[in-house]
């Protein structure tokens, strides 16, 4: 009998002292690992078909898998299954951001056998107290995602002292809680890199409100890139914005109307950007041949535009699957995570409304 280089015969079997892992469950039923995992776990909740149980069991017999004993108890009083996460959110109806990162938990749990049920405060601590007060009461809840629609500073309420949290798009105490957030030095560096990158040395960039945590980290990130670049920051080329398109236009004039006009203009956001662009053309300028214009967020209207919108993706279904997949390790499958805040990514998209600069900066 031939062997393969994973260590298993025609049969599926290992070499002898070769242990059997849920990787060769898997090659050998059609299944996936997490699928694997889930039937050997016995994990409640999860919902795995009849046929797809039956495949992995008979896998896991057929290559000599040790199969985790189930010991059979009778209830003092009747049990409630445990699936559910609470997702709690200060807003959730005036920017798509929360909803996909809505979309990432909810995904990522369903995927494990767990729900997830949605709960938006409005900042208010009356709202807020009663939906934590009826979370903790829920037995069905493993935990709880807190989250806030821009990245900020919590004080995590005291009623989730004893229930697992994790913290989205927001943070507290360092090593207190585990909270996942947007890495948005890197993204305004990636964004003002691309641009540099291309050639542009005067580039104007259309901030948000200079308050917010956003704001900060990406004004961190353009400023690093230009140095990057060897390229001297030039205050005169900053402006706050509102992140309405409003204040892209009306911040793109003003920089467009200097003596040494931008030949690219960096915008915290693609509303922003979309209004930089109208600015553009009212001024009879070409976009990108004249000025290029880069947008943040990756909005679904950064499609569509006129050219379409070079910008950087927000990572707010990715945040929302890792938030997701770390409550359940800590919940779930008892894992001891280090209380850290991680910083997630988002990558370049570059379309139609960058170029190189025609013109000298």
């Amino acid at each position: 009998m031939t062997r393969k280089k994973d260590g298993t015969g025609d049969d599926g079997r290992r070499d002898r002292g070769s242990r059997p892992t849920m990787t060769d469950i898997a090659k050998i039923a059609g299944v996936s690992q997490s699928s694997v995992s889930l039937v050997l776990n016995n994990m409640p909740g999860s919902r795995v078909s009849d046929d797809t149980r039956a495949k992995v069991i008979e896998a896991a017999n057929k290559i000599g898998y040790k199969l985790p004993t189930i010991r059979h108890t009778i209830p003092t009083e009747p049990t409630v299954e445990k699936d559910m996460i609470a997702f709690v959110v200060d807003e959730i109806s005036t920017s798509p951001h929360p909803v996909v990162s809505l979309d990432g938990v909810r995904d990522h749990a369903f995927e494990q056998g767990i729900i997830v049920s949605a709960h938006a405060t409005r900042s208010n601590p009356d709202l807020e107290a009663a939906i934590l007060k009826s979370i903790v009461r829920d037995p069905s809840v493993i935990g709880v995602i807190y989250a806030t629609i821009f990245t900020r500073r919590v004080e995590v309420p005291p009623q989730l002292a004893n229930i697992p949290t994790v913290l989205l798009n927001c943070y507290s105490e360092p090593r207190k809680h585990f909270a996942i957030v947007p890495g948005e030095v890197a993204g305004g560096f990636a964004a003002t890199a691309h641009l540099t990158a291309l050639g542009h040395r005067r580039i104007g960039f259309i901030n948000g409100e200079a308050w917010m945590d956003a704001s900060i980290d990406r004004l961190k990130g353009y400023k690093q890139a230009l140095a990057t670049a060897d390229v001297a920051f030039d205050p005169e080329l900053v402006l706050s914005g509102d992140w309405l398109p409003l204040t892209g236009y009306e911040g793109a004039l003003r920089l467009l109307a200097l003596p040494r006009p931008p030949t690219a203009i960096f915008c915290g956001n693609d509303l922003m950007a979309m209004g930089a662009i109208d600015a553009a053309v009212k001024l009879g300028l070409r976009v990108p041949e004249d000025v290029s214009i880069m947008g943040y967020d990756d909005q679904e209207l950064a499609r569509y535009t006129t050219p379409p919108l070079s910008t950087l993706v927000l990572p707010n279904y990715e945040m929302g699957q890792k938030a997701a997949e770390a409550l359940i390790d800590i919940a779930v499958h008892k894992k001891k995570l280090r209380m850290m805040t991680v910083k997630v990514d988002g990558p370049l998209v570059v379309r139609t409304s960058t170029a190189p600069p025609s013109r000298p900066g």
